[in-house]
């Protein structure tokens, strides 16, 4: 067994992911200093680097938290032996688990800032992007089972399973509008249900013999 953190040590590791997770998901990474991610989790700025070396390390490691909680909801939709359609509604429901429990993480992978100057962060675009398309790997995969069992239409996998990606991500930033067309929880739930039903069954009626 390995041995157990010190307290104090995660305490502080802890402080330092939550204020990171918080500020790069307000603004651009560049521009935060880790002086203010030391101010907002009330450590010392020596902290970051003693953990993790750099602003880009701290980042990096708020990155890899957040695929992580993504995968493990992922995981929960794509479950084996369950039907390729009830997958892709399972996908929409723990992509809005994702954004209600973790709405830094969810901003931060669906909506990232610019990877800047520095090759830390141009590595780390890469990896997103990476991680991303493995995810939306496996939603091409259902809609692909779908079409080959006959329950959905012959459309071309890899483009509904952007479209639905794209149309998940707009309904969900619904949540942050701050006027009357804001949605709360239960109206993205069925607006995510409507989105996956209209690239299941489309709008127009079966044509009648």
């Amino acid at each position: 067994m390995g041995e157990r953190m010190d307290p104090r040590r995660r305490r502080t590791l802890d402080a330092l992911l939550r204020a990171a997770e918080e500020i790069f998901s307000e603004r651009a990474v560049d521009e935060v200093t880790v002086e203010q991610i030391a101010e907002r989790a009330g450590v010392a700025v020596g902290s970051i680097y003693n953990h993790f070396g750099s602003k880009a390390g701290l980042h990096a490691a708020v990155v890899e938290r957040a695929l992580r909680v993504d995968r493990e909801h992922m995981d929960r939709a794509y479950l084996p032996g369950r039907d390729p359609v009830e997958q892709v509604f399972a996908a929409a429901d723990q992509y809005l688990a994702f954004y209600l429990e973790h709405p830094e993480y969810f901003r931060m992978l669906a909506f990232p800032g610019e990877p800047g100057r520095y090759p830390a962060g141009r590595e780390l675009a890469d990896r997103l992007v990476k991680e991303v398309n493995e995810q939306n790997g496996r939603l091409v995969a259902a809609l692909r089972a779908g079409v080959r069992s006959g329950r959905l239409r012959d459309v071309d996998p890899e483009e509904a399973a952007t479209v639905l990606w794209a149309a998940w991500n707009g309904v969900i930033s619904l949540a942050w509008r701050p006027d009357r067309l804001r949605r709360d929880p239960a109206e993205l739930r069925r607006l995510l249900a409507t989105a996956s039903d209209l690239v299941a069954h489309g709008l127009l009626k079966s044509a009648r013999g």
